[in-house]
């Protein structure tokens, strides 16, 4: 049995599910609340079954894997082979992700290393990803860590929501700002900064927000070498618009990825939401 560095991060992370296989990269699943029901983000909800509660009002929230689910990963992760693993989650001032895989990495069989890397969604993604090209390539444990907190540093994410009510719901941005935007009637653009959900400016009309977060995406990614990820939800059209925009101008682009948020990011954002996740190489 190879012995080698397995990267485990989790179901915010949306990779895609080819990656994750090519990669062997492991995704620890969060659960959505809809109801009295408990469902794994990725297996047991839909994007559309939970963009249909939110229209209805229905109550939805979000909680983190226990550190049950991950002792069990890390056993599985090194019964196939690790000889230690990098664990890489979304931000802890979201989430408790992190602080549930600290306490199951203390049990675990082999070395486990977890970092919060204070991202969300794809910004997370390539992170694991640089961090398995990493170990792929040989890299030890502190070389993938290294090379993940470095591809988080410099990525950037943009969000753009019709509302902040499902955000101030969940307790990720302050009832003022939420009010505030309420308040003037205008559409917010958001940005992750410092492992925080901030929001960045107010727009008067959604078409020029979205035109706004193209321009944000096109002045992050430069001219250097990128990979870029565009979100929605319940927003195809609009994503696949921006993506084809920003095709056309950024020259450094390498991979593009366009995808639907999962559950548990859509829950806190609501339908409609669009984003850009901008990461130089």
């Amino acid at each position: 049995m190879s012995r080698h560095v397995a990267i485990v991060t989790d179901s915010t992370a949306y990779l895609p599910p080819r990656t994750m296989e090519r990669h062997g990269i492991t995704a620890v699943p969060l659960t959505v609340v809809l109801g009295d029901r408990a469902l794994e983000e990725g297996t047991e909800i839909s994007t559309r079954s939970l963009a249909q509660a939110l229209q209805k009002r229905r109550s939805v929230t979000t909680s983190r894997p226990s550190p049950q689910v991950f002792a069990e990963t890390y056993r599985r992760v090194a019964e196939s082979g690790a000889s230690g693993i990098v664990s890489l989650h979304l931000s802890a001032e979201l989430s408790g992700t992190y602080d549930a895989a600290v306490l199951a990495a203390r049990e675990a069989p082999v070395p486990v290393r977890v970092v919060d890397t204070g991202m969300i969604a794809m910004a997370l993604g390539f992170c694991a990803l640089t961090a398995a090209e990493t170990a792929e390539a040989g890299g030890t444990m502190d070389e993938a860590v290294t090379a993940a907190e470095k591809r988080a540093a410099g990525t950037s994410a943009y969000f753009y929501v019709d509302t902040l009510d499902y955000l101030r719901r969940g307790g990720r941005i302050g009832a003022a700002q939420a009010l505030l935007g309420s308040a003037l009637a205008v559409k917010p653009l958001l940005q992750l900064d410092g492992g925080r959900i901030e929001l960045l400016e107010k727009v008067r009309t959604a078409s020029k927000a979205i035109a706004r977060l193209e321009e944000l995406a096109a002045e992050r990614a430069g001219s250097g070498e990128v990979d870029i990820a565009v979100h929605h939800l319940a927003a195809p059209d609009r994503a696949a618009a921006l993506a084809d925009r920003l095709r056309v101008r950024v020259p450094g682009l390498a991979d593009l990825h366009v995808s639907e948020v999962g559950a548990v990011i859509g829950a806190h954002t609501g339908p409609g939401l669009l984003g850009a996740v901008v990461s130089p190489r």
